[in-house]
Protein backbone atom coordinates (compact mmCIF):
# COMPACT_ATOMS: atom_id res chain seq x y z
CA UNK A 1 0.00 0.00 0.00
CA UNK A 2 1.28 3.57 -0.71
CA UNK A 3 1.95 5.21 2.81
CA UNK A 4 1.34 9.09 3.54
CA UNK A 5 3.11 10.03 6.31
CA UNK A 6 1.80 13.95 7.90
CA UNK A 7 4.27 15.96 9.92
CA UNK A 8 2.49 18.91 11.91
CA UNK A 9 5.14 21.31 13.00
CA UNK A 10 3.82 22.54 16.55
CA UNK A 11 6.90 23.73 18.88
CA UNK A 12 6.09 27.37 17.80
CA UNK A 13 5.07 30.14 20.60
CA UNK A 14 2.92 32.19 18.78
CA UNK A 15 3.67 35.36 20.26
CA UNK A 16 1.78 37.65 17.77
CA UNK A 17 -1.53 36.16 19.62
CA UNK A 18 -0.61 37.97 22.83
CA UNK A 19 -0.99 34.92 24.87
CA UNK A 20 1.54 33.38 27.10
CA UNK A 21 0.12 29.77 25.70
CA UNK A 22 1.44 28.87 22.61
CA UNK A 23 -1.40 29.33 19.86
CA UNK A 24 -1.68 25.77 19.13
CA UNK A 25 -3.03 24.92 22.34
CA UNK A 26 -5.65 27.58 22.30
CA UNK A 27 -8.60 26.05 21.66
CA UNK A 28 -11.29 25.77 18.56
CA UNK A 29 -14.64 24.48 19.38
CA UNK A 30 -13.80 23.27 22.49
CA UNK A 31 -10.17 21.53 21.57
CA UNK A 32 -6.75 22.50 21.51
CA UNK A 33 -6.70 23.35 18.01
CA UNK A 34 -3.33 21.08 17.17
CA UNK A 35 -6.20 18.53 17.97
CA UNK A 36 -8.98 20.00 15.88
CA UNK A 37 -6.47 20.22 12.77
CA UNK A 38 -5.49 16.73 13.10
CA UNK A 39 -9.28 15.43 13.15
CA UNK A 40 -9.89 17.15 10.08
CA UNK A 41 -6.47 15.61 8.55
CA UNK A 42 -7.53 12.42 9.81
CA UNK A 43 -10.27 12.29 7.23
CA UNK A 44 -8.38 11.57 4.67
CA UNK A 45 -7.77 8.30 4.30
CA UNK A 46 -5.09 8.05 2.58
CA UNK A 47 -3.01 9.65 5.31
CA UNK A 48 -1.31 6.23 7.07
CA UNK A 49 0.33 8.13 10.00
CA UNK A 50 1.07 11.16 11.92
CA UNK A 51 3.85 12.26 13.42
CA UNK A 52 3.66 16.01 15.76
CA UNK A 53 6.73 18.26 16.52
CA UNK A 54 6.20 20.31 19.71
CA UNK A 55 8.25 21.79 22.14
CA UNK A 56 10.48 19.22 24.33
CA UNK A 57 7.67 20.11 27.65
CA UNK A 58 4.75 19.44 25.67
CA UNK A 59 5.18 16.09 24.14
CA UNK A 60 4.19 14.00 27.23
CA UNK A 61 1.03 16.17 28.06
CA UNK A 62 0.09 16.45 24.26
CA UNK A 63 0.86 12.78 23.62
CA UNK A 64 -1.37 12.19 27.02
CA UNK A 65 -4.05 14.25 25.58
CA UNK A 66 -4.13 12.27 22.18
CA UNK A 67 -4.36 9.18 23.82
CA UNK A 68 -7.95 10.12 24.49
CA UNK A 69 -8.62 10.33 20.71
CA UNK A 70 -10.00 7.38 18.55
CA UNK A 71 -7.90 8.16 15.29
CA UNK A 72 -7.87 5.70 13.15
CA UNK A 73 -4.24 6.34 11.94
CA UNK A 74 -1.48 6.04 14.78
CA UNK A 75 0.09 9.53 16.02
CA UNK A 76 3.71 9.81 17.39
CA UNK A 77 4.95 13.15 19.44
CA UNK A 78 8.41 13.82 18.94
CA UNK A 79 10.83 16.68 19.77
CA UNK A 80 10.72 19.64 17.60
CA UNK A 81 13.32 22.54 16.78
CA UNK A 82 13.84 25.87 17.33
CA UNK A 83 12.43 26.81 13.66
CA UNK A 84 9.62 24.88 11.76
CA UNK A 85 12.55 23.43 9.28
CA UNK A 86 14.11 21.92 12.07
CA UNK A 87 10.82 20.87 13.34
CA UNK A 88 9.69 18.98 10.17
CA UNK A 89 13.47 17.98 9.49
CA UNK A 90 12.86 15.85 13.25
CA UNK A 91 9.46 14.59 11.78
CA UNK A 92 11.58 13.75 8.14
CA UNK A 93 13.61 11.43 10.27
CA UNK A 94 11.31 9.67 12.17
CA UNK A 95 9.05 8.72 9.22
CA UNK A 96 8.64 4.88 8.51
CA UNK A 97 11.24 3.77 5.84
CA UNK A 98 8.33 2.76 3.21
CA UNK A 99 6.53 5.76 3.34
CA UNK A 100 5.96 7.13 -0.37
CA UNK A 101 4.77 10.67 0.14
CA UNK A 102 5.35 13.04 3.29
CA UNK A 103 2.83 15.36 3.63
CA UNK A 104 3.74 18.64 6.18
CA UNK A 105 1.04 20.94 7.33
CA UNK A 106 0.90 23.89 10.00
CA UNK A 107 -0.49 22.84 13.20
CA UNK A 108 -2.82 25.64 13.26
CA UNK A 109 -4.58 25.86 9.70
CA UNK A 110 -7.92 24.25 11.53
CA UNK A 111 -10.32 24.85 8.77
CA UNK A 112 -8.77 22.71 5.75
CA UNK A 113 -10.66 20.06 3.94
CA UNK A 114 -10.17 16.66 3.29
CA UNK A 115 -10.80 17.43 -0.28
CA UNK A 116 -7.60 19.96 -0.92
CA UNK A 117 -5.86 17.08 1.51
CA UNK A 118 -6.02 14.17 -1.06
CA UNK A 119 -5.96 16.97 -4.12
CA UNK A 120 -2.16 17.68 -3.06
CA UNK A 121 -1.35 14.21 -2.14
CA UNK A 122 -3.06 13.10 -5.53
CA UNK A 123 -0.84 15.95 -7.08
CA UNK A 124 1.86 15.39 -5.28
CA UNK A 125 2.25 11.23 -6.52
CA UNK A 126 2.05 12.37 -9.80
CA UNK A 127 4.10 15.09 -9.79
CA UNK A 128 6.88 15.06 -7.20
CA UNK A 129 5.85 18.09 -5.50
CA UNK A 130 2.53 20.00 -4.78
CA UNK A 131 0.94 22.59 -2.47
CA UNK A 132 -2.01 24.92 -1.73
CA UNK A 133 -2.19 28.13 -2.79
CA UNK A 134 -4.81 30.66 -3.00
CA UNK A 135 -4.09 33.83 -5.82
CA UNK A 136 -3.39 37.10 -4.55
CA UNK A 137 -6.08 39.63 -4.39
CA UNK A 138 -4.21 42.80 -3.40
CA UNK A 139 -1.52 44.31 -5.53
CA UNK A 140 1.73 43.29 -4.45
CA UNK A 141 4.73 46.03 -4.11
CA UNK A 142 8.47 44.64 -4.42
CA UNK A 143 10.44 47.06 -1.89
CA UNK A 144 13.70 47.91 -0.59
CA UNK A 145 14.43 49.50 3.06
CA UNK A 146 17.67 50.41 3.39
CA UNK A 147 19.01 53.81 4.59
CA UNK A 148 15.08 54.44 5.50
CA UNK A 149 12.81 53.99 9.07
CA UNK A 150 11.72 51.10 9.89
CA UNK A 151 7.88 51.74 8.87
CA UNK A 152 9.00 53.16 5.48
CA UNK A 153 9.92 51.49 2.42
CA UNK A 154 10.68 52.42 -1.38
CA UNK A 155 8.79 50.77 -3.82
CA UNK A 156 11.26 48.88 -6.59
CA UNK A 157 8.64 47.42 -9.12
CA UNK A 158 5.30 46.05 -9.30
CA UNK A 159 4.32 42.64 -9.80
CA UNK A 160 1.49 41.41 -11.83
CA UNK A 161 -1.06 39.43 -9.56
CA UNK A 162 -1.32 36.78 -12.23
CA UNK A 163 1.78 35.61 -11.15
CA UNK A 164 1.79 35.35 -7.14
CA UNK A 165 0.18 32.80 -5.24
CA UNK A 166 0.12 33.36 -1.53
CA UNK A 167 1.18 29.36 -0.33
CA UNK A 168 -0.68 27.29 1.74
CA UNK A 169 -0.37 24.20 3.51
CA UNK A 170 -0.67 21.37 3.10
CA UNK A 171 2.72 20.25 1.27
CA UNK A 172 3.23 17.32 -0.24
CA UNK A 173 6.00 15.56 -1.56
CA UNK A 174 7.23 12.43 -2.68
CA UNK A 175 9.56 11.14 -0.23
CA UNK A 176 13.05 11.12 -2.00
CA UNK A 177 12.73 14.62 -3.30
CA UNK A 178 11.81 16.05 0.44
CA UNK A 179 14.60 14.00 1.80
CA UNK A 180 17.31 15.86 -0.71
CA UNK A 181 15.85 19.25 -0.28
CA UNK A 182 16.47 19.11 3.32
CA UNK A 183 20.03 17.32 2.92
CA UNK A 184 20.82 20.30 0.93
CA UNK A 185 19.60 22.89 2.38
CA UNK A 186 21.73 21.81 5.66
CA UNK A 187 24.56 21.38 3.62
CA UNK A 188 24.32 25.25 2.42
CA UNK A 189 22.83 26.06 5.63
CA UNK A 190 19.76 27.72 3.81
CA UNK A 191 16.77 28.10 5.81
CA UNK A 192 13.50 28.45 4.40
CA UNK A 193 9.93 29.53 5.38
CA UNK A 194 8.14 26.43 4.00
CA UNK A 195 9.20 23.00 2.35
CA UNK A 196 8.55 24.48 -1.24
CA UNK A 197 11.25 26.52 -1.50
CA UNK A 198 13.75 23.93 -0.45
CA UNK A 199 12.49 21.71 -2.60
CA UNK A 200 12.50 24.59 -5.87
CA UNK A 201 16.48 24.90 -4.46
CA UNK A 202 17.08 21.62 -6.26
CA UNK A 203 15.45 22.99 -9.54
CA UNK A 204 12.32 20.12 -8.67
CA UNK A 205 8.96 21.79 -10.27
CA UNK A 206 6.47 22.74 -7.53
CA UNK A 207 2.48 22.44 -8.86
CA UNK A 208 0.04 24.50 -6.80
CA UNK A 209 -3.20 23.37 -5.90
CA UNK A 210 -5.85 26.08 -5.37
CA UNK A 211 -6.76 26.16 -1.57
CA UNK A 212 -9.22 28.47 -0.02
CA UNK A 213 -9.47 31.76 2.10
CA UNK A 214 -10.61 29.62 5.00
CA UNK A 215 -7.67 27.33 5.23
CA UNK A 216 -6.35 30.37 7.42
CA UNK A 217 -3.26 30.39 9.66
CA UNK A 218 -3.86 31.38 13.45
CA UNK A 219 -1.43 33.64 13.84
CA UNK A 220 -3.31 36.89 15.46
CA UNK A 221 -6.38 37.41 17.77
CA UNK A 222 -8.75 38.09 14.69
CA UNK A 223 -7.72 35.26 12.72
CA UNK A 224 -9.02 32.94 15.75
CA UNK A 225 -12.25 35.04 15.53
CA UNK A 226 -12.28 34.92 11.85
CA UNK A 227 -11.82 30.71 12.26
CA UNK A 228 -14.52 31.03 14.67
CA UNK A 229 -16.80 32.34 12.47
CA UNK A 230 -16.08 30.61 9.38
CA UNK A 231 -16.64 27.08 11.48
CA UNK A 232 -19.92 28.63 12.86
CA UNK A 233 -20.77 28.97 9.03
CA UNK A 234 -19.68 24.97 8.32
CA UNK A 235 -22.54 23.90 11.26
CA UNK A 236 -24.70 26.24 10.18
CA UNK A 237 -24.59 24.43 6.58
CA UNK A 238 -24.45 21.15 7.82
CA UNK A 239 -27.05 21.27 10.11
Amino acid sequence: MNRVTAILPAAGMGTRMGTDQPKQFLELDGVPIVIFTLRRLAACAQISQFIIATRAEDVEPLSARLAKEEFAQPVRVVRGGGSRQESVGRGLAEIPAQTEIVLVHDAVRPLVTREQTERVIIEARARGAAILGIPAIDTVKEVKRESLPEDVARITATIPRERIVLAQTPQAFQTEILSQAFAKAAQDGVVASDEAGLVERLGREVFVVLGSERNLKITRPADMALARFYLAQEKAQNA
